[in-house]
């Protein structure tokens, strides 16, 4: 099973629990940018990003490879919504003032999707790639999840994710690099809100496909153990990561 059909099998529940991006991020962003009139999200998704885009820019070209996704993407007048892959569009050459990609950039095959964003950004454009992976909520919480639910789904990654978890490291990246200020990434999730969003993994959907999902709910049960009240919000503190760069084509 590829990528594309794992991110369809239930858009409606990655809608529903995916962390929220920095609002800072986003005013960053518009301030690395001469102009704002147009700007390209990647892989949209349900269009989280895209509708945090529309304070700072005119319009927002959102596009994704998963129809799915397209379908459950949250509608705004400034927004645009495409089924198109990201390695060929059919935008116009120096059409972009950014160009963003959120939780996304390891799917990609670089050798098509750099020129194609090289082509589409206007010259001296921005681009901008930003990912989330692991979390911590309190070191016992942590320490039975890692036991009882992450050890379990080692071999269900798709080796992409490497990339995402190594912080884009070891990404080629053809634009002049620009220093990126901290963003902390946290959210406030109650345990059943906290298995909700665990259960929007792809390696986690695999697992279950493959084990059923005993292990999953063994994971919650001891899980519950040392949470306390079900009802009781933890914060959840996400390992962020941000990778920025200029388009200094003539």
């Amino acid at each position: 099973m590829n990528h594309h059909q794992l991110f369809n099998k239930n858009s409606a529940l990655y809608a529903k629990v995916r962390p929220q991006y920095p609002a800072a991020l986003f005013a960053y962003l518009a301030s690395l940018c001469k102009e704002h009139h147009t700007v390209w999200d990647v892989a949209c998704g349900n269009g989280q990003a895209a509708l945090s885009l529309t304070k700072y820019f005119e319009q927002v070209e959102a596009t994704d490879v998963s129809e799915q996704q397209i379908a459950h993407a949250a509608p705004h007048p400034q927004i645009n919504y495409s089924v198109q892959p990201a390695e060929k569009t059919t935008f116009q050459t120096n059409q972009f003032d950014l160009v963003t990609v959120a939780q996304a950039l390891h799917w990609f095959d670089y050798n098509q999707f750099w020129p194609e964003v090289q082509r589409a950004l206007k010259p001296n454009g921005i681009f901008a790639a930003w990912g989330y992976s692991w979390f911590t909520i309190e070191e016992k919480i942590d320490a039975v999840l890692q036991e009882k639910f992450l050890n379990m789904l080692e071999p269900y990654w798709a080796p992409q994710n490497k990339l995402l978890w190594d912080r884009y490291r070891d990404v080629p990246f053809p634009f002049k690099q620009i220093p990126v200020p901290k963003f902390e990434m946290k959210m406030e999730l109650t345990l059943d809100q906290l298995f909700a969003y665990l259960q929007s993994w792809s390696a986690t959907r695999i697992c279950i496909e493959q084990n059923g999902d005993s292990f999953l709910i063994e994971a919650y049960n001891a899980i519950t153990h040392v949470w306390g009240k079900k009802t009781i919000s933890k914060q959840i503190d996400m390992d962020f990561c941000i990778l920025i760069g200029q388009n200094e084509k003539s």
